[in-house]
């Protein structure tokens, strides 16, 4: 392990950040997905649903199918070119309908998965539940707070299991950081600050709209649901993110990712208090849900939060987290968790050189009777360190097959419905704080707005 006197350490820091530094000590984190796949036994097998075929439902379910022992038999979406498509994908015997509910009603479907716009999540996934379906609902679990207790008394009544779809819960990486924190490799936590850029316009959610989209290839009404009924708009069914009706703009699509990862390596259950601003400053196309939100929240464990979400960003693109303690920083980015320690002095240092020499003189003396020369008067060395992931390793493959060994088990989830809705709660916390105007507050325990 390199080891640095404190002026170099903060020279280096001062250019760099904790992932990037160069000479630190690198290993490499074990991940089950290189080891050979057990067999599924046949009565073991597990069919599934997709309800929401759009680009999230299909990578989804591209994954899924990868768990071994996993089939696809049915999928449900508002557009006939996915369900085409889903065909092509997946072969022509899949059952395809633009009604979730036709898919329920099979017996030869043992869980579903939950893509649809975020206005559907719950009711889509409370009938799942009610059904006998298992679900695996996309993030953020709700669009309103009022759908969270809904899913989390549909999964308790109904004995199924209910996985929210962040999958950082499930990652090597994130464990590691876990691990890191509790052990106290960088000291009392005292402020996590993270990221989430964007700079293009497919990040801005300006996804393509088909050329036949229309009410005849789009089922309008049903797509609509609960949201306020107007006449038929190709962006809306296709880039709905970028409204308030159907999504929960950055804070739900992108928030509750950095929410849901500091909640799992923190062991907390949430802010208690929160306030946010932004704006829209570059996508005004029409879209009502902000482009760039900055938020902060205060968590009783003794740390803040500092989220920023911007799809202005003139940068690469990218998303982190930097976790900054009494004794060095902890960051996560992409496959990887750095280290950078720099643990306190044991001695407070004096500064005496605008007394008079007497003065300095008998100052030095008690010190050192305190502070004897035993201690140094330079800190510890600075100690680095850098884990990274095996090349190709998926967290969203990890999220998904503990999904399915809960199926199997009927064991807990690493992501239940309590879990999913205090990570979407927080997040919405920016928005609801950006209508008011006004600091927010929230009972991370009872899950209620205080």
């Amino acid at each position: 392990m390199q080891k640095l006197n404190r002026r170099s350490f903060l020279r280096v820091a001062g250019g760099v950040t904790a992932g990037s530094f160069l000479g630190a000590n690198v290993r490499s984190l074990a991940s089950a997905q290189t080891a050979p796949a057990t067999p599924v036994a046949a009565n073991d097998h597990i069919q599934i649903a997709l309800i929401g075929a759009g680009g999230q439902g299909q990578g989804d379910t591209r994954t899924a199918v990868q768990v071994p022992g996993v089939k696809l038999v049915a999928v449900a979406d508002c557009y006939d070119g996915r369900l085409e498509h889903c065909k092509e994908l997946w072969g022509n015997d899949i059952f395809t309908t633009r009604d979730y509910r036709e898919i329920l009603t099979r017996k030869d479907i043992d869980a579903v998965i939950v893509a649809t716009p975020d206005h559907w999540h719950k009711q889509a996934s409370v009938d799942a539940m009610r059904a006998g379906k298992d679900v695996y609902c996309e993030k953020p679990m709700i669009h309103l707070y009022a759908d969270g207790p809904e899913m989390i008394e549909a999964a308790r009544a109904t004995r199924r299991i209910l996985q929210v779809g962040s999958q950082r819960v499930s990652s090597v990486v994130y464990a590691k950081a876990k691990e890191l924190l509790a052990a106290g490799a960088i000291g009392k936590l005292n402020l996590v600050t993270a990221h989430w850029d964007r700079n293009s316009s497919m990040g801005a959610w300006n996804y393509t709209v088909p050329l036949d989209a229309s009410t005849e290839s789009c089922d309008w009404p049903r797509f609509l649901g609960t949201a306020p009924q107007i006449p038929f708009n190709a962006e809306h069914f296709f880039q709905w993110r970028k409204w308030k009706a159907y999504g929960s703009g950055v804070a739900g699509d992108l928030f509750v990712h950095l929410f849901s990862g500091t909640h799992f390596i923190t062991g907390s259950h949430g802010p208690t208090r929160a306030m946010a601003t932004g704006g829209l400053r570059f996508w005004k196309d029409g879209r009502d849900a902000l482009d760039v939100m900055v938020g902060l929240f205060d968590y009783r464990e003794g740390f803040n939060l500092r989220l920023c979400v911007n799809f202005v960003d003139g940068g690469e693109e990218s998303e982190g987290l930097i976790f900054t303690g009494s004794e060095g920083t902890m960051e996560i980015a992409y496959n990887t968790v750095s280290i950078a320690r720099s643990p306190r002095r044991k001695d407070p240092g004096y500064t005496t050189g605008t007394f008079t020499d007497a003065m300095q003189k008998r100052l030095l003396e008690s010190y050192r009777q305190e502070y004897p020369l035993t201690h140094s008067s330079e800190a510890p060395a600075a100690e680095y360190e850098k884990y990274v992931a095996p090349e190709g390793y998926s967290d969203s493959y990890d999220h998904f097959s503990n999904f399915f060994a809960a199926v199997r088990t009927r064991q807990p989830v690493v992501e239940d419905a309590a879990f999913g809705y205090r990570a979407a709660g927080a997040a919405l916390l920016g928005n609801l704080s950006m209508d008011r105007g006004a600091v927010v507050g929230w009972d991370p325990d009872a899950m209620k707005l205080a």
